[in-house]
């Protein structure tokens, strides 16, 4: 498998001795187009993905070539080492975008660069099924990180915190990861943290590398499947405690789709460890309420929204939700302009039988939302409609039944009225004077059928065969005015006469000529 620097050379050309190598010994046309040489003409924003890069090749040649390298893009490769990530990163000290996704970074980070990169401000890392004790490791290394991208390894739980859930668990044994790497578990320093590692790595023999090829906080995701969401859980299965860690303030967008996360409890850990966070991405992932609870079961209200101050953004498409009580939790996010909620099971029964109507129900409820489901900016005679129609919707509803924003809204629009149904659609069916010779009759007639169809259906009554049948129409206010109006057209459709109840038809047999 080619190493980074070949796939790179392969990519953007040979070195100039080796063209050299291939020029024709006589040329008729010679065209001067001036080049960089190759180790001056590597892009900023570098695309090597699905080249099965698996190392990273000789550090002089690779860092002449990539010194201005900004984004760069290995998805899909054959990395599966982070050391050897970390010496790709090592040689492009201006990189601010990186993306990993598809390679395999299940091992743990044993021995991270000493140096932290400070340009670094978007990693994805999807599909990687990296664990949580690496992803802790890389947030101390990335200072400047500021949206991170962990889709699709199929985390179950949120093993990072700022809380020291291992002390607080009674798990005395130190199992933790700050255990293995010989820290207290309410020490986060850097120093302390490459320290220890350096010790235990300089220290350790072959039999003690083995044991610490696998990460001690290795997430569920690496026995879990999909189909095990829907199993009991196993008691004998005890998940580690999440490992405590520092704040990281920098982060701002945090995308987990995909996961198979489905208490909020495990989100609140997300909202402690970024407190600045503005957007939140978690869509098909099988949360079930965003109410969290504690492990005694008590539920904690303000833990909803607690350690989302900051928090704009929030997609919970595809979760699992079927509660409008969650609809209110997301009102209490201080912040909060900008949802995404489609695909619950609430909707597939809603009292409402449109979507326009689901709309409305939602605007009501979400006071701070300026964009529903990716829509238009909300405006205020559309926030006012939607208002209005869920007093409305609420009118004949027992007290039980109605929320505590009905009772908000009508401190602001006031007690309203029922609207009156008023149907403005034309009468399908009238009643119609038929007039033949001496006979008179009335008849109830069906505006959606045609003249040629009327003269059939009088023909049994009148015994005037349809081809030899004339019909007069009779306006019952302008008879006087207008006269008769041949209906002479066989395939016009009654209700464009305009027919209404107590209106004349005068029906006359041709004269043969």
């Amino acid at each position: 498998m080619p190493t980074l620097l070949e796939a790179l050379e392969e990519k953007y050309g040979m070195e100039p001795d080796d063209k050299e190598e291939h020029v024709e010994e006589e040329v008729l046309v010679s065209i001067f187009v001036p080049k960089l040489p190759p180790r001056q003409s590597t892009p900023q924003l570098l695309i090597l993905n699905d080249c099965n890069i698996d190392r990273a090749g000789e550090p002089e040649d690779l860092k002449k070539k990539c010194r201005i390298v900004k984004e760069l893009d290995l998805a899909q490769n054959k990395l599966n080492n982070w050391n050897e990530v970390f010496v790709i990163l090592s040689h492009m000290p201006r990189v601010e975008f990186v993306n990993l996704s598809l390679n395999h970074l299940t091992g743990p980070i044993q021995k991270p660069p000493v140096t932290k990169m400070d340009h670094l401000r978007n990693l994805v890392l999807n599909n990687t099924k990296l664990e949580w004790c690496s992803v802790e490791k890389l947030l101390r290394l990335l200072p400047a990180l500021e949206e991170l991208h962990l889709s699709l390894n199929e985390y179950t739980h949120v093993l990072i915190d700022t809380v020291n859930s291992a002390a607080t668990s009674g798990d005395a044994g130190g199992d933790g990861p700050a255990a293995e790497e010989g820290l207290p578990a309410a020490s986060n320093n850097n120093a302390k943290d490459d320290e220890s590692t350096t010790a235990t790595t300089s220290h350790s023999t072959p039999e003690d590398t083995t044991m610490m090829s696998s990460c001690s906080c290795s997430s569920p995701s690496s026995t879990s499947h999909p189909a095990d969401q829907q199993k009991p859980a196993d008691t004998t299965t005890v998940e580690p405690p999440p490992l405590q860690t520092d704040p990281h303030g920098g982060v701002r967008k945090l995308h987990l789709t995909g996961n198979y996360i489905s208490e909020w409890g495990e989100i609140c850990r997300i909202g402690r460890v970024f407190p600045q966070l503005e957007a939140l991405v978690l869509a098909d992932c099988p949360l079930r309420s965003l109410k969290p609870t504690d492990p005694q079961g008590n539920e904690n209200e303000e833990e909803s929204h607690k350690y989302f101050q900051n928090l704009k953004l929030l997609n919970l498409s595809n979760a699992k939700i079927d509660s409008w009580e969650d609809i209110d939790r997301l009102a209490d996010f201080p912040s909060l302009c900008n949802v995404r909620l489609q695909y619950w099971p609430l909707w597939a029964r809603t009292d409402s039988t449109t979507e326009h109507e689901r709309r409305q129900l939602l605007i009501a409820r979400l006071p701070n939302i300026s964009i529903l489901n990716g829509g238009d900016t909300i405006g205020a005679v559309e926030r006012e409609d939607a208002e209005r129609s869920f007093i409305r919707h609420y009118l004949d509803k027992p007290d039980a039944e109605r929320p505590r924003r009905y009772y908000d809204l009508i401190g602001v629009h006031g007690q309203l009225d029922p609207l009156v149904n008023i149907d403005l659609r034309p009468e399908r069916k009238v009643k119609v004077r038929f007039t033949f010779e001496d006979q008179a009759i009335e008849r109830t007639v069906d505006v959606n059928r045609t003249v040629s169809d009327l003269k059939s259906r009088l023909e049994r009554i009148f015994e005037v065969p349809a081809a030899r049948m004339r019909l007069y129409y009779v306006d019952q206010d302008f008879r006087d005015l207008q006269g008769l109006e041949e209906m002479k057209y066989p395939h016009k459709v009654l209700y464009s006469y305009n027919i209404r109840s107590g209106d004349e038809i005068i029906i006359e047999r041709k004269v043969k000529s």
